[in-house]
């Protein structure tokens, strides 16, 4: 049972991982140990920028359309590798960090659904 009520609150750590996945994401063309395309390289600086900052509005003031943002974000950042062409382990990171930038923000959207938008925004403060 308190599994269950871990889940159906959302708590500041989410948005926090939120901050350090689009701090990853930003610079992962430079984790890999590849050469990296122009265009991979400012896809993933700007996905990443924008993911930190929408991860930075939730933590303030949440808002349903933040994680509704952050789940495209992720959804395009799996999406990227095959969008551009590029290979190699820089695909394989998109693709999982998307995959997680994608889940955290489903789960920061069902924990703050049934929730009123003047409960969300006194959350952050």
């Amino acid at each position: 049972m308190a599994a269950i009520r871990f889940f159906n609150i959302h708590r500041p750590w989410e948005d926090w991982v939120g901050m350090l996945l689009g701090m990853v994401i930003a610079v992962s063309p430079w984790l890999v140990v590849q050469s990296v395309d122009q265009l991979a390289m400012w896809n993933a600086i700007f996905v990443g920028a924008f993911i930190f900052g929408l991860a930075q509005l939730a933590y303030v003031s949440a808002r349903r359309w933040e994680e509704i943002a952050e789940a495209a974000c992720g959804v395009w950042l799996i999406a990227s590798p095959f969008t551009f062409a590029y290979t190699g382990a820089l695909r394989y990171w998109h693709f999982s960090l998307g995959a997680i930038v994608v889940l955290i923000a489903v789960l920061e959207l069902w924990q703050d659904w049934a929730r009123g938008d003047k409960t969300l925004a006194r959350r952050g403060q």
